[in-house]
């Protein structure tokens, strides 16, 4: 059975559910399986032996997401060779690729959650009444264990980018 959690999260001040386990400071970090494009998958393995900062957006073509991903877009540029910055939505592969393309984002990796969101029931970030992933951040060491978790309360405000970036800069 499915874990859900009600009343955690909201969407314009209405509750959503979220599907999946609240994953805390400390945990190992679930695998997951995610598109990189329609032919070739990724998964946490790929990343090994590199610091993840994983930005979770419900979709890159609304004005919170394309903020978020625009901001980590600069800031990987400062991390160094060491750190890996992933953007996980449930956009198509096709559509990121074009939204990175118009956007110019070179420094962040854009992973698709859109078929099986095996990202999303991981992390515990799959909205059951949209099927879109909330955002949230997930900072994973090189051992991939969690150092740095947010769930967002409201889907439509940013995260503590500030926060993320120290959590990161920390295990460097």
């Amino acid at each position: 059975m499915t874990q859900e959690r009600t009343g955690v999260a909201a969407f314009k001040g209405n509750p959503i559910t979220l599907v999946g386990p609240e994953l805390k400071v400390g945990d190992s970090a679930p695998d997951f399986t995610v598109s990189k494009n329609l032919l070739e998958d990724a998964s946490l393995r790929d990343y090994a032996g590199k610091i993840k900062l994983i930005s979770v957006v419900p979709s890159l073509d609304t004005g919170v997401c394309d903020a978020q991903t625009r901001r980590f877009n600069s800031e990987a540029a400062e991390l160094g060779d060491d750190v890996v910055i992933l953007t996980i939505s449930t956009d198509l592969p096709f559509a990121q690729a074009r939204w990175c393309g118009a956007a110019g984002i070179d420094r962040v990796i854009t992973l698709s959650d859109h078929k099986d969101a095996a990202f999303g029931q991981a992390y515990g970030v799959l909205i059951k009444e949209f099927r879109l992933d909330m955002r949230s951040i997930f900072v994973i060491d090189k051992n991939d264990k969690l150092t740095y978790v947010e769930y967002l309360g409201e889907m439509t405000e940013h995260p503590n980018y500030d926060a993320a970036v120290a959590a990161v800069k920390e295990l460097l």
